[in-house]
């Protein structure tokens, strides 16, 4: 008997032992499969004897398949087998060109936990053999070609925490099951053709953090419920049909920090319990039918950044505790009726950079003060009844890139101080008022303005030459004004329309069709009978600061002088005496925590023989650590030092970005925060940027034209960008010289962390404080204050265009206001043919590198189109310079 229970445990042990070699052999037979099907790079060569090792591949015991992540390898192909790796917990097959259905056998996969098919082109309904994955719990299809409704069967994935169907075409209800999935934390579905009503009990989902549902046909009120105690973080509901009140029961949720509501048919008032959100930093209700009175208990969200009523029917004054909002950012309230004066209080907000009260009715002066507000860049008071002179202090707005005065009742003159304002940018409009007087030469600093409107006022004089210095112009308006003599010769004047300069009596020349002979005739003879008295006074006020300039320049040196013997005996010491102390500081990569001085990092930074770079946000520093070890910091302008304040949100999102994994993006590995001063810490990239490798190395007698390196270049930035826009970040500022190169050339994507740390809680980099570098920003800009995808994809194709032309963005030969972008679109008025524009060094190489630089020359094109919808999105412009790569090549 014994001998026989020990023959039946040594069966058993056999079989068990036979069952896992099959099981390994098996996943091994499958793997080789897989790649025969799918042609996997890296696999090609692989030992059969340790596919565990091959690359996206994890074993776990007996050898057997648990993890096979094949993500962003540009693959396509069957995936079906894939469903025979039984040990399987996650698969990964995101950000590929799979098509099709997605294989039912996916159901069979019983220890699955996550199932990630994101950004790719599978087609049909979502397979309802998926409700067979009981140890689900991430399951992402976003970002496919799926139809049909949510399937019932889906119900039972009670272990789901993450569930992402968005931007697909999904239509139907959303399912009141989604409610009992009690360890949900992530539902996002927006950008579908869902509708009905949002179900009761999806608020009642105690572990939900992030609800995004926009961009659908929802209706309905909102439900109470989804405002119950809970954590709640992220509440998107924009561009929908929902109706009726906002629910008071909205400041139970009290970690809520970003709710965002626009464009919806919402009315009634706000609730007064908005002010229970202290987390509260973002809120969104632009483009609904509420009214009644700006609550002023937004006040008491202390944290908040941005707060956007606009095109509402508010009514009433702003309140005066908006003074207390330390944090606030964005203040758009346009489109409203609201009255009253601008409240003093609002210039305490010291973070304020897009003030936005345009459209109301406003009807109180400009306060002399406005430009307390420091970091001010969009001041937009347009379309009021405000009243009395423009302050001569508006000139101290120093980082002003849009000033709109428009529709009001101003009068007075132009104050010559708006020349000051060096980074006005997108528009000067100051039409329709009472001004007069003449026009400030001054406005001629102005060199990056794009577009002046001074129309229908009652301005006198010439308009003046020196306007010639604004080379950016590309819109002007002096219609309607008491103008006279010749308009300048100056390409942007000659190319407006003559609408543009009519109205102006005595103003004559192009574009206009009247002589100005006469004119100058009586310009001639005006100048004879200068009085001799005037002569004389001039030439003494000139003697005057010519001497008061000689005697600052003579104290200067004499200063100087004394401060040179004092450092050469010793009495000065840089760096020592002032040495500025840090806050906080961390590096964030374990094995570099003992190679990195925080110190030798702050001290670099303070000299400017280590300066690499100077950007829109940020100057970059090269930096030499006492072991060795060398560094790229970045240290942040002066633009949002609410982060200083807030360095918890600061290093969070700083750790997060640094595990954020992709091959074309700098990663931060570190960061110092010292008195108001936030550096960033990079690997230093000794092949420099982009910029450097277009428009410097090419210069030099030593360069070898290279059209395969520069279209690889161009695809790997569009695959990191295509990467951000997956995880929601849009870039603020995308251009070459946010490239960097690595010893290979492989490009990196820079400054991803600049739209998080404008605003850290913000998820969508909706923000529109932002312009970016000149050449490179996107037409829409200028009126939609609005950092998006398309814009991105804008951006991009400005890039690539310098790839192909090796042309700067903004070039003097293009001729006046003319920019990359239109240089190239306007080709065909020329008369050029494509090849014309591209860089004869590199598409005179060969026939092919021609035809596959007039092939991404296409891409370009649809990237810069004009039009923001009718731009393709970063992940198909990867796909379509990829092809042109396989085809070509």
């Amino acid at each position: 008997m014994d001998i026989l229970c020990l023959l039946h445990l040594l069966l058993a042990l056999y079989l068990s032992k036979s069952e896992l070699v099959g099981a390994e052999f098996q996943d091994e037979t499958i793997l080789h499969a897989i790649n025969q099907e799918l042609r996997v790079p890296g696999w090609g060569d692989a030992n059969s004897s340790v596919y565990c090792n091959w690359q996206g591949v994890s074993c776990g015991n007996h050898a057997m398949v648990e993890k096979l992540d094949l993500s962003h390898r540009n693959l396509r192909g069957n995936v079906t087998l894939m469903s025979e790796l039984k040990a399987l917990k996650r698969l990964d097959l995101s950000n590929n060109n799979f098509d099709g259905l997605i294989p039912p056998s996916f159901g069979n996969l019983s220890d699955l936990e996550v199932l990630d098919l994101s950004s790719n082109k599978f087609e049909g309904s979502i397979p309802p053999q998926l409700g067979g994955l009981r140890s689900l719990k991430s399951l992402n299809l976003s970002n496919n070609l799926l139809v049909g409704e949510i399937p019932m069967e889906l119900h039972g994935l009670e272990k789901l925490q993450e569930f992402q169907i968005s931007g697909n075409h999904l239509s139907g209800f959303i399912p009141s099951w989604v409610g009992n999935l009690t360890s949900l934390r992530v539902f996002t579905a927006y950008e579908n053709r869902l509708d009905g009503r949002i179900p009761d009990n999806l608020g009642l989902i105690p572990e939900l953090q992030i609800l995004n549902l926009h961009s659908n046909q929802l209706e309905g009120p909102i439900p109470a419920s989804i405002f119950s105690p809970g954590k709640l973080e992220v509440l998107v509901l924009t561009q929908n049909n929902f109706s009726g009140d906002l629910p008071k029961e909205i400041g139970n949720c009290q970690a809520l920090s970003n709710i965002r509501i626009g464009n919806n048919h919402l009315a009634g008032t706000i609730p007064k319990t908005i002010g229970n959100l202290s987390s509260l930093t973002y809120f969104e209700a632009d483009n609904n039918n509420l009214y009644g009175e700006v609550v002023p208990e937004f006040a008491q969200c202390s944290n908040l950044t941005l707060l956007n009523l606009a095109s509402n029917g508010f009514t009433g004054t702003i309140p005066q505790e908006f003074g207390q909002l330390m944090n606030i950012q964005e203040l758009i309230l346009s489109g409203n009726s609201l009255f009253g004066d601008i409240p003093k209080s609002i210039l305490s907000c010291k973070s304020l950079n897009k003030l936005d009260f345009s459209n109301n009715r406003f009807n109180g002066t400009i306060p002399n003060e406005i430009c307390n507000i420091s970091r001010l860049q969009y001041l937009l008071l347009d379309q009021n009844s405000i009243r009395g002179e423009i302050p001569h202090e508006i000139g101290n707005c120093a980082k002003l890139l849009e000033l709109q005065l428009g529709n009001n009742y101003l009068t007075g003159i132009i104050p010559p101080e708006i020349g000051h304002i060096r980074n006005l940018q997108i528009d000067l409009n100051l039409s329709f008022n009472h001004l007069y007087g003449p026009l400030p030469p001054e406005l001629g600093r102005l060199d990056k303005l794009v577009s002046l409107d001074v129309s229908n006022n009652r301005l006198s004089g010439n308009i003046p030459a020196e306007l010639k210095g604004m080379l950016s112009l590309i819109e002007v308006n002096f219609s309607n004004n008491l103008f006279g003599g010749p308009v300048p010769t100056f390409i942007p004047f000659q190319k407006s329309p003559s609408s543009s300069f009519l109205g102006n009596k005595g103003l004559c020349g192009e574009p206009l069709n009247s002589s100005c002979e006469d004119l100058y005739d009586d310009h001639k003879s005006y100048h004879h009978r200068v009085s001799y008295r005037i002569i004389l006074a001039v030439v003494g006020s000139v003697l005057a600061v010519f001497m008061s300039v000689t005697i600052i320049v003579l104290l200067f040196m004499i200063r100087e002088r004394q401060e040179k013997v004092a450092k050469d005996a010793g009495i000065v010491d840089e760096g020592t005496d002032d040495k500025p102390t840090i806050i906080a500081g961390s590096v964030f990569v374990d094995n570099l925590r003992q190679a990195v001085d925080l110190d030798a990092v702050v001290k670099a930074t303070l000299k400017d023989s280590n300066k690499l770079s100077s950007g829109t946000f940020s100057t970059v520093y090269k930096a030499i650590m006492p072991s060795g070890v060398v560094l790229s910091v970045r240290r942040l302008k002066s633009i949002d030092k609410t982060i200083i304040h807030h360095q918890n949100k600061m290093i969070k999102e700083l750790e997060r970005l640094g595990k954020v994994c992709h091959d074309n993006l700098v990663r931060p590995i570190g960061y110092v925060i010292y008195e108001d001063v936030a550096l960033l810490l990079h690997h230093y990239f000794p092949n420099g940027t982009l910029a450097q490798l277009l428009h410097e190395s090419t210069r030099q007698p030593e360069y070898q034209p290279d059209w395969p390196a520069r279209l690889s270049i161009a695809i790997g930035v569009a695959e990191g960008l295509t990467f951000l826009h997956h995880v929601a970040i849009i870039h603020l500022d995308i251009s070459s010289g946010n490239v960097l190169l690595d010893a290979n050339f492989k490009p990196l994507v820079g400054e991803i962390e600049i739209s998080k740390l404008l605003d850290p809680t913000r998820g969508t980099a909706s923000i529109s404080a932002v312009a970016g570098s000149f050449g490179y920003i996107p037409p829409e800009y200028a009126y939609t204050m609005q950092v998006t995808a398309p814009g991105n994809v804008y951006s991009y194709g400005v890039v690539l265009l310098e790839i192909l032309t090796t042309r700067q963005p903004v070039d003097e030969d293009f001729g006046e206001g003319v920019d990359l972008v239109k240089w190239v679109h306007s080709a065909p008025v020329r008369g050029e043919t494509p090849e014309q524009i591209l860089d004869a060094r590199l598409s005179t190489v060969s026939f092919g590198w021609r035809k596959e630089m007039l092939a991404a020359l296409k891409v370009a094109l649809l990237c810069t189109d004009n039009t923001p919808a009718k731009r393709p999105k970063m992940k198909n412009v990867v796909e379509m310079l990829r092809e042109i790569r396989q085809n070509c090549g």
